[in-house]
């Protein structure tokens, strides 16, 4: 594996809050906040916490190591399990491909997925593997083209090209590998990393949803959990090893290194890690950033999602093909809705907003205790807080609109088309990233892909929906688009729906053809509506651009006085790119006289089968609970069975799929979830309620090889469940 450099950062503090079911003292010594970059983590004392292996069996710049059997599969990770490309992520990850493959008549989501051989893998479109071969700061290179008069979106802009070109660059001398510069602190770090990109994953197993989504949306975000998510893919190569479309002549694809299964599983209070590719957090955002969230986004999130959901589970409650194609969208929007309920509550009951204004408030009176300080920083967190302010002057408006055309698939995909028509009159460079040469074609994929699962019924309800809600916001001065004109264009849309041809890949392919002047000519009533409405979607991506120059800079000045103030060096915020996290598996008390304990069994599965969606559960599994015949991977000393773990690691979206590895670096669980107490992860952590989940291996073991007959994917692993 090869480096070419690091992200300087340092550990947080330890923080010494007393764990629920472990000693003060032994608590303090073992878990810390942090989704810390690989390259930190002989910094942060690991083998005294726990740890059985060398920090350079994790991550060694200059040879072989665990990191190189994690990938990121999609928008979560997976594994590398054995030396033929076998990747376990989780079911929900998989949810696409296996929805996609399903049918009324061959319905995988309900009866599961076993392909008894190589040959029978479901090639999966729109699903891509990446595994992370090198890195390095950029920082310099990046932040060389902004000059003191640039305006902000003229410093969004630059900063963007800049980008594009080491990205374009990196892979014109490497064409094999993928490139990405990722910003690590707002206006400040920027880092190039390299991937080895695969484009050929296809569907190896799954279990049925009443295993892989046991629970349904009334669990999610739950601990106790009793869910079985995960799922196994291959990743297939050229026969030259070099990266290729489907193809029947592909092979599987031979990882450097591949993680062992521990077939053993995890016991309370072991020591865990995991390694991923965690997304988003906004942990070094400021109080008036939460306020917002707070006050303003997240309200209309979970409202929005609310009635979508609803919406599409209405329409499709008597036609299981309706059901299907809605299946993946729900339960998309169904986990960021109770999320962002969790993310409510959490902010509320923890009060983080307040305790982060009287945070500011000490680093205030510290900048103002210098003259020189309060003239480079002294207006920062005022003019942070003024813009957050504007946002949310218009944030109704903004939010709705944006909305639009996600709610209308029918207007999503003529936006998608217009805007894509009209990006091409630019050079490549200046293009919007998704509609550049090296993009595009994955771009278009994920449109027809979207378009495969149209319904115009929903469509038209919808948009008649979203109709309602634009019709009760003021439309802002600035707007270039007539409100009243606007209602009456999307009213008389909504009679066109159910006429519309987005489900004709035809249709749309040749729509991809036409330039914007034959687009606003086409016959297409979405089309000519999005021509009319592309210039105001193009004047808030440009809003959008201006505001970002603004805050990247601002948070850029704070990142630097904060580290003045404190003393240290921060932990860079969670941004997609690979992160290690470690803790204990461990159990806490969300509230008072209520004690979770960290490990669920198959005895809970049973008791809480109604045999009503969504707590189903497979006769199979049913019968071998009652002969007890759980093979090698019972609970020792119980005739019982471990199905889900928690644990004190630090994790948010994107971990999804994550290893959970032992002391000794092996495989004892698939990371899927958080606790609802922990949705706030990503705004803040707590070692006292922050808590993860995960799939134990002995159960993933148990229903891929006992209960399903997949033994052939247990001795591909060095397993066996007799």
């Amino acid at each position: 594996m090869r480096r070419n450099g690091s992200v300087v950062v340092m550990k947080f503090g330890l923080l010494g809050i007393v764990f629920v079911l472990l000693s003060l003292l032994v608590s303090h010594l073992q878990s810390e906040e942090g989704m810390f970059p690989v390259s930190d983590i002989y910094a942060l004392n690991l083998m005294e916490k726990g740890l059985e292996i060398s920090p350079t069996d994790i991550y060694n710049p200059d040879g072989i190591c665990l990191v190189d059997g994690i990938c990121r599969v999609n928008g979560c990770t997976g594994s590398f399990v054995s030396p033929e490309g076998l990747i376990i992520t989780n079911h929900h990850c998989a949810y696409r491909a296996i929805q996609n493959a399903s049918t009324a008549d061959n319905d995988l989501l309900a009866n599961g997925f076993s392909a008894p051989d190589r040959a029978a893998g479901i090639p999966s479109a729109g699903y891509g593997v990446r595994i992370t071969e090198s890195y390095g700061d950029v920082a310099a290179k990046v932040l060389s083209v902004v000059k003191a008069e640039m305006t902000f979106t003229e410093r969004t802009k630059a900063i963007e090209r800049r980008r594009k070109e080491l990205e374009k660059q990196a892979e014109a001398a490497n064409p094999a590998i993928r490139a990405e510069v990722a910003e690590m602190f707002a206006g400040k770090t920027y880092v190039l990393f390299e991937y080895t990109f695969i484009r050929d994953v296809r569907l190896v197993f799954a279990p049925p949803s009443s295993v892989g989504n046991f629970g349904g949306d009334v669990d999610n975000w739950e601990w106790p959990r009793h869910t079985g998510d995960f799922s196994f893919m291959r990743a297939y190569v050229a026969a030259d090893g070099s990266s290729a479309e489907y193809s029947p002549d592909n092979v599987p694809y031979q990882p450097k290194k591949h993680i062992k299964v521990d077939p053993r599983g995890v016991a309370a209070n072991d020591f865990v890690f995991l390694l991923g590719y965690p997304g988003r957090t906004a942990r070094h955002k400021t109080a008036a950033f939460l306020a917002y969230e707070e006050g303003v986004r997240l309200p209309f999130i979970v409202d929005l999602y609310q009635w979508q959901i609803a919406l599409m589970e209405e329409m499709g409650l008597e036609d299981r093909a309706v059901a299907l194609k809605h299946s993946s969208r729900m339960r998309s929007l169904a986990n960021v809705e109770k999320r962002s309920r969790g993310q409510l509550k959490g902010l509320k009951r923890a009060q983080i907003t307040a305790g982060r204004a009287a945070q500011e408030a000490q680093l205030q009176a510290f900048i103002e205790s210098d003259p020189q300080r309060s003239q480079n920083y002294g207006n920062v967190l005022q003019e942070i807080a003024q813009g957050y302010a504007d946002v949310g002057n218009t944030a109704d408006y903004e939010l709705t609109i944006s909305n639009l055309n996600n709610a209308s698939r029918a207007l999503y995909f003529a936006w998608l088309i217009y805007d894509a028509a009209m990006e091409r009159q630019k050079p490549d460079l200046e293009r919007e990233s998704a509609y550049m040469e090296r993009n595009v074609a994955r771009t278009m994929q994920r449109l027809k892909l979207a378009a495969k699962d149209w319904h115009p019924e929903t469509d038209q309800a919808m948009l008649q929906g979203m109709i309602e809600r634009l019709s009760g916001v003021t439309f802002p001065a600035d707007a270039v688009v007539d409100k009243a004109t606007l209602l009456a264009d999307l009213n008389a849309l909504s009679d066109d729906v159910i006429a519309a041809k987005w489900n004709d890949p035809d249709f749309i392919d040749a729509l991809l053809k036409k330039s914007p002047a034959e687009l606003s000519n086409s016959d297409d009533p979405f089309i000519q509506v999005m021509a009319k409405l592309h210039p105001e979607y193009s004047r808030l991506r440009e809003l959008g651009k201006q505001r970002s120059g603004k805050m990247d800079k601002l948070y850029g000045s704070l990142i630097e006085v904060k580290q003045d103030f404190l003393k240290t060096q921060f932990v860079p915020d969670a941004n997609g790119t690979l992160r290690m996290t470690f803790g204990r598996v461990e159990g806490y008390s969300p509230e008072d006289a209520v004690i979770k304990t960290p490990i669920t069994t198959l005895s809970g599965v049973i008791d809480k089968t109604t045999g009503v969606t969504p707590f189903q559960t497979p006769q199979r599994i049913v019968d071998l609970y009652g002969a007890k015949d759980f093979g090698p991977f019972a609970l020792p000393g119980k005739e019982d069975l471990a199905v889900a773990i928690l644990y004190s690691t630090d994790t948010t979206g994107g971990n999804s799929g994550s290893p959970i590895l032992n002391a000794k670096g092996n495989l004892v669980g698939v990371n899927f979830d958080r606790a609802f107490e922990a949705t706030i992860n990503d705004f803040a952590w707590n070692q006292s309620y922050s808590r993860s989940i995960g799939v134990d291996i002995r159960y993933a073991l148990w229903i891929t090889g006992k209960v399903f007959g997949a033994e052939h994917l247990l001795r591909e692993m060095g397993v066996s469940s007799q």
